[in-house]
């Protein structure tokens, strides 16, 4: 879409949209795909401001074979809390630790020595120690309740089908500060779509998603009822949903699942056991260990009927129905904390580790291949480095060093052929989302293949690149999609001009993103 349409205060001239006053976005449709919308000043996302954006083809049947469905949802995942977002980031301020609650405790440390000793346990917690880090810290808010299309688990949204019948899944990560780990027990995924763009079929049994990332899977039920499961990687709780048979009357009410092993962050998650960086990408996955691998391993491996996020309240949510939520999510916080207890005796290692059963399919990057052929298979003229970096005691992120009020804005010349290299020195991982124009993610396939992606999960300790044809004029935002990481520094601006002219343009009449993001 054009740049004044982009809709981020302070970017292109836009200045927001004043209380009780109103803007019109105009721009015309150039691609179909699954995207999404939400607010851009403050905490206005995490409290309520979004929505799922689909386009559909012309003639609401997608050309490719494999894509048709007779159903089709969106899946839009998010996560409310009963705190404001303004508070949540005053906590954050105050402690980055406010939200800890589930650290390591003497058990874990004993477990510890009876695996590597008392010497190599030593040594491993008194670098953490003077890191002040925690092995812990795979997320930076908990306390959340998961939703799916603005459902509870209890309230169950569900997605009917009939005997026979292909449905078409759009999973959207709406969240502000949540990876999910998707997963229908007993029906094989197939992933047709990435951030809205086609990509050539991928069975799966499960996909890690981090926020902003959509992803589109077919699936074909033979039994009457599944369940979607959708697991925060903190092992802290899910988002639950179903797929029900029409013709069965009997609707079962969602199940509290075993959780996974949570997984523990490790040397090499803080870039200290890797010798430059990883861009292997064939064997890097943001977000799971390879699908066959043992528990434990360390791996770099890397109209919408039923959804009604737009008719939600979130600033009554907590009223009329506070003391039920409040006391539905205590249950599910102590079924969770049961069954986490349960499940968590075999520790695991690795933000990758997503402790997938030995025989299925985790999704990885690598898989991914674009269904057509890329128009632009130029090498890069020139290397954009941005370094991913924060200080957890003030609790502020960082873009080569520095936050956003102090950053210089980085400058690329209109039709310019660059690669983003994205170095990420923190213990944290960080979904990188670029405005305006699609990046080819270097996944380890042919330039023609490389997927279109407007966000990349950028794993702890590791590097990830991606090339970009800056063909669209404008100022563009390239941020952490973690709210508060985001608004805490970690942004930038990223300014496609003409060579001599200012940078304050319009959008290019003619470009090569025919595919280009509409999600913002």
């Amino acid at each position: 879409m054009p740049a004044l349409m982009d809709g981020v205060p302070s970017f292109n001239g836009f200045q927001g949209i004043k209380p009780g006053g109103h803007f019109e976005y105009r721009f015309k449709i150039r691609q179909n795909g699954t995207y999404w919308y939400h607010a851009h000043s403050k905490g206005q996302e995490q409290d309520g401001l979004y929505g799922a954006f689909v386009v559909y083809p012309k003639d609401h049947r997608p050309a490719a074979k494999h894509e048709q469905a007779e159903r089709d949802y969106v899946v839009m995942l998010s996560d409310f809390h009963q705190s404001k977002s303004d508070q949540i980031l005053n906590n954050l301020k105050k402690s980055a630790e406010y939200y800890q609650n589930r650290r390591e405790t003497l058990g874990d440390i004993w477990q510890q020595v009876k695996r590597e000793g008392w010497s190599a346990t030593w040594k491993d917690r008194s670098m953490w120690n003077r890191m002040r880090m925690l092995k812990t810290d795979l997320s930076d808010v908990t306390g959340y309740t998961f939703l799916v299309n603005g459902k509870t688990p209890k309230q169950n949204w569900t997605g009917l089908f009939k005997s026979g019948e292909k449905v078409r899944l759009r999973f959207i990560n709406a969240s502000a500060m949540s990876f999910f780990d998707i997963r229908i027990p007993g029906l094989k995924m197939h992933v047709v779509s990435a951030d809205g763009q086609p990509v050539q079929p991928v069975p799966v049994d499960e996909f890690r998603i981090g926020t902003a990332e959509t992803y589109d899977a077919i699936v074909e039920p033979k039994d009457s009822h599944y369940q979607i499961e959708a697991e925060s990687i903190d092992r802290t709780g899910f988002a639950l949903a179903s797929l029900h048979d029409q013709a069965d009357s009997a609707r079962p009410a969602t199940r509290q699942p075993d959780a996974k092993p949570r997984a523990l962050l490790t040397m090499a998650d803080m870039g200290m056991q890797h010798g430059g960086h990883n861009n292997d990408m064939a064997n890097q996955h943001a977000g799971h260990m390879s699908n066959s691998d043992a528990q434990g391993e360390i791996h770099s491996q890397m109209p919408v009927p039923g959804t009604d996020h737009a008719a939600m309240d979130h600033s009554k949510m907590m009223t009329s129905s506070k003391k039920q939520e409040a006391a539905e999510q205590r249950t599910m916080s102590d079924i969770t904390e049961q069954r986490l207890s349960q499940s968590t005796t075999t520790p695991v290692y690795g933000w990758a580790n997503a402790s997938t059963p030995a025989g299925h399919k985790a999704l990885t990057y690598a898989d991914l291949k674009s269904l057509n052929p890329q128009s632009d298979q130029r090498q890069p003229e020139q290397e954009l480095v941005i370094r991913l970096g924060g200080n957890m005691e003030r609790y502020v992120w960082t873009m080569n060093g520095k936050k956003f009020t102090e950053a210089e804005p980085l400058q690329v010349k209109y039709g310019e052929r660059i690669r983003l290299k994205f170095i990420n020195d923190s213990m944290m991982a960080h979904p990188m989302h670029l405005h305006g124009m699609f990046m080819q993610l270097e996944n380890g396939q042919p330039l023609a293949n490389m997927p279109n992606k407007h966000t990349v999960i950028v794993p702890p300790g590791q590097t990830v690149t991606a090339l970009l044809t800056a063909d669209e004029l404008g100022e563009w935002a390239i941020h952490c999609h973690l709210l508060y990481h985001m608004s805490a520094g970690m942004m930038n601006k990223l300014v496609v001009a003409q060579v001599g002219s200012a940078t304050h343009t319009p959008a290019a009449s003619h470009s090569s993103q025919g595919a280009g993001h509409a999600h913002h």
